[in-house]
């Protein structure tokens, strides 16, 4: 196991990067849900913000984390966009299904730094770290789900 100042900067770190990525996929899916369109509007409109509220829910607690391991978190949206991996969609105009594969794929790259992120964790003994990634995997894994089950064809 590594302990010390660098693997406690390696997780600050990480969560950092989830956290830019909470941020732009939160104010995606919220995009989806304003401009969502087409005859099952109402479903996806509601499903959309249910999982904005589920992200937006862990922003809070992400930077904390990284607070509570003594380093700094992000300050701006400038900051958010150097650290993101999360690409903006900035589109006039995106159909439905497509919105659905998008955010689909945008939450299975955020499990996968959730992931590398509880490893880097459980290197520095970052026990709150480490059991925090499991409820956000779960999370952003059931998003993933859910997304897909509703762009399946019958």
């Amino acid at each position: 196991m590594t302990t010390g100042d660098n693997a406690k900067a390696a997780v600050a770190e990480a969560l950092n990067g989830i956290l830019a990525d909470s941020f732009a996929l939160y104010l995606k899916t919220k995009n989806f849900h304003w401009h969502v369109s087409g005859p099952h509007f109402r479903d996806y409109h509601l499903m959309f913000d249910e999982h904005a509220a589920q992200i937006f829910a862990t922003i809070d607690v992400i930077a904390e984390r990284v607070r509570k391991n003594g380093h700094r978190t992000l300050t701006s949206i400038g900051d958010i966009t150097r650290r993101q991996s999360i690409a903006d969609n900035d589109a006039a105009k995106v159909g439905a299904a497509d919105m659905l594969d998008e955010l689909r794929s945008d939450n299975l790259m955020l499990v996968a730094k959730l992931r590398e992120t509880k490893e880097l964790a459980a290197e520095a003994g970052d026990n709150a770290t480490d059991g925090l990634m499991d409820d956000w995997t779960d999370q952003a894994e059931e998003r993933a789900w859910f997304l897909l089950a509703i762009a399946q064809k019958d």
